[in-house]
């Protein structure tokens, strides 16, 4: 037991009694029932308490040995016998050992690259805001290293037009070399994992540089680059396939000028407001700013030679985009187009995506780098939902929640569902609410570290803090739920051992937000951590959950000790 003193008005001192709990009633039944109402668990006893209560079904006699051992190790105590009480309380609060995910890579990676939603970047150099921040290749490591695959690169002459910049062209932002961004992506591309990085081109080059960057890409690249066999590819190639490769995916010369060519048209006509009309609200804010002199030029053919992922804007009305046939390809739209779109035909682009990719990027209007709900992607099929990775906010954390799936290697299976057709070519529909497909019930025990990691006056100058946790679902409209314990108040050791339900019409969507808050009776509550986890992947049992800073960084001790169970 510790005390910590606050002062009061510099003269009077509070003194506050600081006791760790003990387990929870739920964990000593547990205990009690796996080891026979015996004092201490032993290697057989765990083991089955592992494949039984905590559904670890790979478990052997060995492996509980082995946890045994490191479990006692890390308290710091030399024994061949088992885990006390005391012990397997500590040992249910170690991440390592029972973290609420997988940490490796399970979902079938052999499927074509349509069929995987993939962690995604918008203006990937930008270090800050869309209009004056400076452009950079730290913000395109930083993303390589938490698992980012798309990395989205604006490429413009430079000043003397001898050379590539990547820069958000027409802004006040300062460019930063293309040869940077490159060598930076080759260093970092598979540090977090090896499934394929794909580099997305916003292309402003005249056919000389766009010659210079096929010559700078494979040679600075060399055999990591991957070149596609066919220029009409009817179906993709899987992520297996493409382990430690990289990708390059940009609008062909022919595209371009086609493009181009319709949005000079369409700034000669008045807007409308009726569904045809879209095609108006697609276009990314680069676009605007092409060379008009590109359409009279030949480009590079060992430019072209390098696109694997052939991408374009509709040249006319979005739906009749949508239907087209023939080679695979990319269409990006924004975040408006994709939610009017979906109003009028949402049933044609999930099956668009079913064998194409669709990109889906921010509005031109979120100068601040601010994101959208993913959701509205994901709902459709849409695999690549760009993201401002510096936008940090409640849309980002769904976007890391969702992609601490499958191991976190940047690339989640779509469920069947969203690449599938039924027996009269119907598809997914989000927008119709569904029955309820499973339960889960998420059980708030405790949580500790926040002593370790903050101040002891960082919340609360006079007092512990007074935590409370919410806990959120994120999903398809029918299964939107938010919860929040009870307030514990002056502890930085809290007890909630609450409960929550959440019934799920599409639980292969839904995510688990989880938000620690200090109360404030005077000001905005303070933050005390976050996490967010995708349902579909949740283990069963007693988990370790860390939290995360505002800007998803791991707090180093943060953690709760809770609950899944799924019925």
């Amino acid at each position: 037991m510790a005390t910590h003193n606050y002062k009061v008005f510099s003269c009077f001192n509070r003194k506050f009694k600081i006791t760790e709990p003990g387990p929870p009633p739920d964990v000593e039944r547990a205990f009690s029932e796996f080891t026979g109402g015996a004092t201490s668990m032993s290697a057989d006893q765990l083991c089955r308490f592992l494949t039984e209560h905590q559904g670890e079904l790979d478990c052997t006699p060995s492996d509980s040995e082995q946890i045994i051992s490191q479990s006692l190790e890390q308290d710091g105590v030399n024994s061949d016998g088992g885990l006390s009480l005391h012990q397997f309380f500590h040992f249910l609060f170690q991440h390592d050992f029972n973290s609420p995910l997988k940490s490796q890579v399970h979902h079938d990676m052999n499927a074509p690259l349509s069929h995987y939603f993939i962690y995604t970047g918008h203006n990937s150099y930008l270090t800050g805001n869309q209009l004056s921040s400076d452009c950079s290749d730290v913000p395109i490591i930083k993303a390589l290293q938490r698992g980012v695959r798309v990395i989205e690169l604006d490429i413009w002459p430079n000043s003397t037009e001898d050379d590539i910049d990547v820069v958000h062209g027409r802004t006040l932002t300062t460019p930063v070399t293309l040869r940077q961004c490159l060598k930076s992506i080759k260093e970092y591309a598979f540090v977090k994992s090896y499934y394929p990085v794909i580099i997305t081109l916003e292309d402003h080059l005249t056919p000389d540089l766009q010659a210079k960057v096929a010559g700078m890409a494979t040679q600075i690249f060399g055999e990591l680059l991957y070149y596609p066999q066919t220029d009409s590819l009817t179906e993709f190639p899987t992520p297996e396939s493409l382990k430690g490769r990289i990708l390059i995916s940009t609008k062909p010369p022919k595209e371009y000028l086609e493009s181009k060519q319709c949005n000079d048209k369409e700034l000669t006509d008045e807007g409308s407001s009726s569904p045809d009309a879209l095609e108006t609200d697609v276009r990314d804010d680069e676009d605007l700013n092409a060379d008009d002199e590109k359409s009279h030029q030949q480009s590079a053919p060992e430019y072209k030679h390098l696109i694997t992922i052939h991408a374009g804007k509709p040249k006319g009305d979005v739906q009749d985009e949508l239907k087209a046939g023939g080679q695979v390809r990319r269409l990006s739209l924004s975040e408006q187009a994709l939610e009017k779109a979906s109003d009028c035909y949402g049933a044609d682009i999930v099956r668009f995506t079913q064998k194409n990719i669709l990109r889906v990027y921010p509005k031109g209007t979120r100068v601040t780098s601010s994101n959208y709900k993913p959701h509205i992607g994901w709902m459709y099929g849409a695999q690549m939902v760009a993201f401002n990775m510096q936008g940090h906010g409640k849309s980002l954390r769904f976007m890391q929640g969702m992609f601490r799936a499958n191991g976190g290697c940047g690339y989640v299976k779509k469920p069947e569902f969203l690449v599938e057709k039924g027996p009269h070519d119907e598809v997914f529909d989000p927008k119709r609410t569904l029955p309820v497909k499973k339960t889960l019930t998420a059980k708030v025990y405790m949580g500790n570290g926040w002593s370790s990691d903050f101040s002891q006056t960082h919340f609360d100058s006079y007092s512990p803090p007074d935590f409370y946790v919410k806990v959120c679902v994120v999903g398809v409209p029918a299964d939107m739920v938010k919860k929040k314990t009870r307030v514990i108040s002056n502890n930085w050791f809290p007890v909630w051992d609450e409960e929550f339900d959440f019934p799920l019409t599409v639980p292969e969507l839904a995510l688990l937000r989880i938000e620690v808050r200090e109360h404030d009776k005077h000001e905005k509550d303070d933050f005390g951590g976050q996490t967010c986890l995708p349902v579909s992947e949740l283990k069963s049992g007693f988990r370790s959950v860390p939290l995360y800073d505002e800007k998803g960084e791991k707090l180093k001790s943060v953690k709760l000790l809770m609950r899944f169970q799924f019925r």
